[in-house]
């Protein structure tokens, strides 16, 4: 489908509330928990407990004002930097850090990390973590070649990018030259974990569809390839229920590592 018929989430903007409340909240009404919190938690939580990916600083570029990607993250990194592409977002994602009334509630999502990890008494530990590890939450700008210019930020660790190249990439050339300059915040050796849905079109916010890069696997692989990426994981985990807000068939969930 013609990406001009939909929104675009890094021109048009979406309401950063109703998002989370579409797909991450823990209302009884949300059919998305499984591949939109279980999925990425039990990834995400096995994958940092190995030990091989670990150090200093983190870099996510994540679509919306998501936090429960980051619960398991935090153990293995002192710093964490978030990029947000809009103030709606960043301001939502403030509100969650400084505990302020109003801000999106978590409590479930970090529930559900502790319970995987085995320790189900500690999610007000595990919010308080990533709220102290939460150093930095920034705008960039994805058009310019340096996104953070005249900012110029320490190589990252690792990168973290939960569904934001599906949705501000509007066509395969544009996925491989985001990815490039994500690659450029890395340092040699460093990995980056991404998420993503498949063979997607749009996806609904409020009254308001938004474009969505439709890709399958073996394109997420050879783009990470081509950009000079060693892949260590891939995992994707087929969609069981139907629901008019977006049409992905798969959630997809791939980390590689940077050529030195």
């Amino acid at each position: 489908m013609d990406p001009c018929t939909h929104k675009l989430y890094h021109e048009d903007g979406f309401h950063s509330r109703q998002f989370l409340e579409h797909y991450f909240s823990d209302k009884s009404t949300i059919v998305f928990g499984d591949d939109a919190l279980r999925f990425p938690i039990e990834c995400l939580t096995k994958m940092f407990s190995e030990g091989h990916i670990k150090g200093d600083v983190l870099i996510d570029l994540s679509v919306g004002s998501l936090v429960h990607h980051l619960y398991a993250a935090c153990e293995f990194f002192q710093h964490l930097i978030v990029l947000k592409i809009n103030d709606r977002c960043i301001m939502e994602l403030k509100r969650w850090v400084d505990e302020r009334t109003g801000a999106f509630d978590w409590g479930h999502a970090a529930k559900l990390h502790v319970d995987i990890e085995g320790n189900s008494d500690q999610s007000e530990d595990k919010e308080q973590k990533v709220r102290s590890a939460l150093h930095h939450v920034m705008k960039c700008d994805l058009e310019k070649e340096n996104m953070m210019d005249p900012i110029i930020l320490p190589p990252a660790d690792c990168i973290i990018s939960a569904w934001l190249l599906d949705a501000v990439c509007k066509d395969q050339d544009d996925y491989m030259r985001h990815l490039r300059k994500f690659s450029r915040l890395l340092k040699p050796g460093g990995h980056i974990i991404l998420f993503g849905n498949l063979d997607a079109t749009y996806y609904t916010v409020g009254k308001h569809k938004f474009h969505h890069l439709n890709y399958d696997e073996d394109f997420a692989r050879k783009a990470l390839v081509g950009e000079g990426f060693i892949i260590d994981c891939c995992k994707t985990k087929k969609r069981v229920i139907m629901d008019d807000l977006i049409d992905y068939k798969a959630v997809i969930f791939i980390v590689a590592h940077k050529e030195k």
